[in-house]
């Protein structure tokens, strides 16, 4: 019997299982940190006593805390190019292209677009409170969270003539337009801040990526939903940990269960091959105490001519096969039979008893 070992597509799905549900967990326990660090972060107000309490702060710094302002310019502001009563600090335009590509295995036609261009604009800017006091805000860029608003989407469908129209069809490929997006953080924005905040030597208080690689957070919404959404985005995490932990167990109890048939079919056949030679045995006794030892000697060679194994044509047949009760093969020949189907009729094989002739 072949040993046993794990088919290419359990090897893939094991491999892959054992994979996903390590960058799952690794991933969701980021993501729990990360939830802990906002629910510990202190709330703190921008206004006139923000600059005292970082004073008696050791190192004038706060290494992870949540601020609230309105989004002002430090200098000029920018405007749309779509709309000029809309101005902003930071300005994101996007050209995107949308295309449909012929599949070849599902034999139709699918979307996909790329980006074509994109531009950024920002102006530095501040996170205003009361009593005229302010944060200004460091590498916003570096931020996760939702922080700018779309102010312009415009879609400039392709026309094609009917040329055009047969080269896409043999091209396998076929614009479908470009899409223009301008997205802006607006002056006069709420915006919620969660990172290191710091007095500088010049009195100018700073809200930037934390030191100790901590998230960095600027969001339109507020601090609650901020939170809420962290926190269910590492609920879903730890779900995809635990349905990529439980295919894994399901293809290793698929290959337990493989290796448990391998073995029963295993100590079957070694069972069988112990019954056999018993019997094969005792036959052998009972043919030497009741046969003729002249007689025998005498039809030995007439015997083994019409007796011969119709596999091998060598041996004796010294096995009947049940249920059909044909006698047709020696028992070597029977073990190596790819399967236990009768050479004669192709019934199964259900159980092999020895044959002897007195």
């Amino acid at each position: 019997m072949d040993e046993f070992s794990l088919t290419l597509a359990e090897a893939v799905c094991l491999g892959a299982s054992l994979s996903l549900t390590g960058i799952f967990y690794y991933l969701h326990r980021k993501s729990r940190v990360t939830v802990k660090r906002l629910e510990n972060a202190p709330h703190i107000s921008i206004d006139g006593k923000l600059k005292d309490l970082l004073k008696v702060t050791p190192g004038a710094c706060l290494q992870y805390a949540v601020v609230e302002g309105t989004v002002k310019p430090v200098d000029e502001p920018l405007t749309s190019q779509f709309n000029k009563d809309i101005s902003g600090v930071l300005q994101k335009f996007t050209i995107k292209e949308h295309r449909l590509v012929w599949s070849n295995i599902s034999r139709t036609w699918m979307d996909s677009e790329r980006i074509l261009h994109q531009r950024l604009n920002m102006v530095p800017f501040v996170l205003a409170g009361s009593d005229q006091a302010a944060v200004k805000v460091q590498s916003p860029l570096q931020a996760d969270g939702v922080y700018t608003e779309v102010t312009s989407e415009k879609f400039h469908q392709a026309t094609y003539n009917f040329g055009e129209l047969v080269g896409v069809y043999f091209s396998g490929e076929k614009s479908k337009g470009h899409l223009e997006i301008e997205e802006m953080l607006k002056v006069g924005t709420t915006l919620t801040g969660v990172g290191e905040l710091i007095l500088d030597t010049d009195g100018t208080l700073t809200l930037r990526p934390p030191s100790d690689n901590s998230p960095y957070f600027l969001s339109l919404a507020d601090f609650e939903t901020l939170r809420n959404e962290t926190d269910n985005i590492a609920f879903w995490r730890k779900a995809l940990t635990i349905l990529s932990a439980l295919a894994g167990t399901a293809v290793l109890f698929w290959v337990g269960i493989r290796f448990y048939r391998i073995l029963k079919v295993r100590w079957e056949q070694e069972q069988a091959n112990r019954e056999f030679a018993r019997l094969q045995a005792e036959a052998a006794r009972l043919r030497a105490n009741t046969a003729n030892a002249d007689s025998s000697q005498d039809g030995a060679t007439g015997n083994q001519m019409g007796n011969v194994c119709v596999i091998c044509l060598t041996e004796p047949r010294d096995c009947i096969l049940l249920d059909c009760a044909h006698v047709c093969c020696c028992y070597a020949c029977f073990q190596a039979l790819p399967q236990k189907w009768c050479p004669i009729c192709r019934q199964n094989i259900v159980r092999v008893l020895p044959f002897y002739q007195p």
